[in-house]
């Protein structure tokens, strides 16, 4: 399979008529989203990376959106192979580094603000160590996808209690499984493609997602309810190949970090643009929002959680810890 990456990377690279002296002085950027700074975070974060490097080096950036060079695992494939240098991801990175998966426990995160506390702090300088030991990629930067919620086309949900009986579309992602079990939903993983179908023809009653992507994607016409319940707080990762940024001079390297610090700020800031503006427009469109009060979250939590944390520790095995690093974290921001 990596053969196959590079096969393909080479490729576009001399169609792109680059030669090998040209390719030491250029960064290719890739992401799955699309190319457009004012919806998309990973749109936003790849063009004022772009602006920064270009502007304050003589490095030539450029950027390949709306996975041009593949999906998010392709992506990380690459990076590590050093065929495309830089490449923000999210989901894809704990399938290399599966330390990174505890980002993902339901409900840990009681704000976008305390996710950053965490993740600018300690936390995740040592989990970008840890995952640039098991990867060879290196973590310059964390951004913002959003917290995820449910939505469905038959109750107001207000507790766990609500979701029984109603069939969930989740990712099919054994995390995202146990979470809604331990909720009393009936999982139902299905193809992101196969999602809007799956909805219009009553297969599933319901799904889960962030707001932007809701709205983004017309989900809000095929659902009645939304309850923003925020269970899971999905983090982007802009890492570069290792290799390649160790092969830079010392002002080149702080300039890149640079550019990969204020463009998970930017995508962050835009993911947090797009969820105002989502939940507005799904409510003036019609769809019924529902904010779940603090106890009526603990409530989510007490569900979810258990389920989900057995299992990961499971996996995870002598990794297992950075649950527990993570919970201390967590507890420090909001103490």
């Amino acid at each position: 399979m990596r053969s196959e990456f590079k096969t393909l990377a080479l490729t576009a690279a001399f169609g792109l008529g680059l030669s090998a002296v040209a390719e030491a002085q250029t960064i290719r950027v890739a992401h799955v989203d699309p190319d457009d700074w004012q919806g998309s975070k990973k749109g936003a974060a790849a063009q004022i990376f772009k602006n920064i490097v270009e502007g304050e080096s003589d490095m030539t950036v450029e950027v390949f959106p709306a996975g041009a060079l593949g999906n998010e695992d392709e992506l990380v494939a690459q990076a590590q192979e050093g065929l495309t240098q830089v490449v923000l991801v999210s989901g894809a990175m704990s399938k290399v580094c599966p330390a990174a998966s505890v980002l993902d426990i339901p409900y840990m995160f009681s704000s976008a603000t305390v996710a950053w506390d965490v993740l600018d702090g300690e936390f995740g300088d040592a989990l970008a160590d840890h995952c640039l030991d098991q990867t060879g990629l290196r973590t310059l930067a964390y951004g913002e996808t959003g917290f995820r919620n449910f939505t469905n086309n038959t109750r107001e949900i207000r507790s766990p209690a609500d979701m029984e009986g109603l069939k969930f579309r989740v990712q099919p992602i054994p995390l995202y499984v146990e979470m809604v079990e331990g909720l009393g939903g009936e999982p139902t993983p299905i193809a992101w493609t196969e999602l809007p179908n799956a909805l219009s023809t009553g297969v599933v009653d319901g799904q889960e997602n962030p707001v932007g992507v809701i709205y983004n994607n017309g989900l809000h016409k095929l659902q009645k309810y939304m309850t923003l319940d925020g269970h899971v707080y999905a983090a982007d990762f802009i890492v570069v190949s290792d290799e390649f940024f160790q092969s830079l001079e010392p002002a080149q390297q702080e300039i890149v970090a640079k550019a990969a610090r204020v463009a998970g700020t930017m995508g962050r800031a835009i993911q947090q643009w797009n969820t105002a503006e989502g939940v507005k427009k799904v409510q003036d469109e019609g769809m019924q929002v529902y904010s779940p009060t603090a106890e009526e979250l603990q409530a989510f939590a007490d569900n979810a959680q258990p389920a989900v944390v057995e299992y990961l520790r499971g996996e995870l095995g002598d990794d297992a810890e950075w649950i527990d690093r993570l919970n201390d974290a967590v507890a420090q921001s909001t103490n």
